[in-house]
């Protein structure tokens, strides 16, 4: 059985509107050792092909020289269960820009949502998934993993489960380069989390051999009940998951290696340092 002392690394999404250096230093003045970016514009999937590289690098150093850890995020319109072929070329092409600037930055990997489908038959959302993947991995040569996220259920049934997420990995024909992304409101939206159930989850991962691939854990507290399938954020202790049940998560001795960012509303001062602080007091028990 995996034991641990060691405090999880807790942080917040920054943005690198003055770059990705000063986005790792932004991170480590609010009280962070970890946290997470977008490598480009969320909103498109149109590439980035002439970022700084050297300001990445510096990212990658200062991160290096400070103990912390960092994830990108992928463009929102990114769907790998897309079965428009003019959508999964420009979703490729987005998707290897995107891992070649969070490589650059050190990062630990590219969180990518597991995918929507509306189709009649799943099975075909999952074949284009794995095939969207591949396409990707195929000509992919840096050290970032592929990270997929879990789902919350609204607006379609796909990659709700544990189960799901390590049947795809494995179908992948590179899966040494695809690890998780945990998402705790999601995880509660979608009802596979309860809020009270995690020790049975727990169980679950480690049959499945889940917790090894887990990278990386989206932080938020859910505004609304289990099994909504609503992905709104809530700030830690604001939602409906509880404290008991997020700080058991945190306290699993099976996530201890994986930075634990927040995506929830900044405080008032613009930033997440106040509820960095509390996260932390809250996974070493102090609350």
């Amino acid at each position: 059985m995996i034991t641990t002392n060691r405090l999880p690394r807790i942080g917040s999404h920054v943005s690198i509107r003055r770059g990705y250096a000063d986005a790792a230093r932004t991170a480590h003045l609010i009280g962070g050792n970890a946290f997470q970016y977008f490598p480009k514009n969320p909103r498109s999937l149109a590439l980035k092909p002439n970022f700084d590289r050297s300001d990445a690098n510096a990212c990658a150093a200062y991160s290096m020289e400070h103990g912390l850890l960092s994830i990108g995020h992928s463009p929102y319109p990114v769907n790998l269960a897309a079965e428009d072929p003019q959508v999964q070329a420009a979703t490729r092409d987005a998707l290897l820009n995107a891992l070649d600037i969070t490589d650059a930055c050190g990062s630990v990997g590219l969180v990518v949502h597991f995918g929507k489908f509306s189709g009649p038959d799943p099975l075909q959302g999952y074949k284009n998934i794995i095939q969207l993947i591949n396409s990707v991995l195929a000509d992919y040569r840096g050290q970032a993993l592929f990270l997929l996220e879990n789902m919350a259920g609204e607006g379609g049934q796909l990659g709700t489960t544990f189960e799901e997420l390590v049947n795809i990995r494995r179908l992948c024909a590179y899966p040494d380069k695809v690890g998780f992304c945990l998402d705790t409101c999601h995880l509660f939206a979608s009802g596979y989390w309860d809020g009270r159930n995690w020790p049975e989850l727990e169980r679950r991962g480690i049959e499945l051999d889940l917790f090894a691939q887990v990278k990386a854990v989206h932080l938020n507290d859910s505004v609304y009940a289990s099994g909504q399938r609503k992905d709104r954020h809530a700030q830690i202790g604001r939602g409906q998951i509880g404290l008991a049940g997020l700080q058991a998560l945190l306290q699993s001795p099976h996530l201890a290696h994986c930075p634990f960012v927040l995506e929830t509303d900044t405080g008032g001062d613009g930033t997440h340092r106040t509820e960095i602080a509390f996260v932390r007091e809250l996974a070493a028990g102090k609350r």
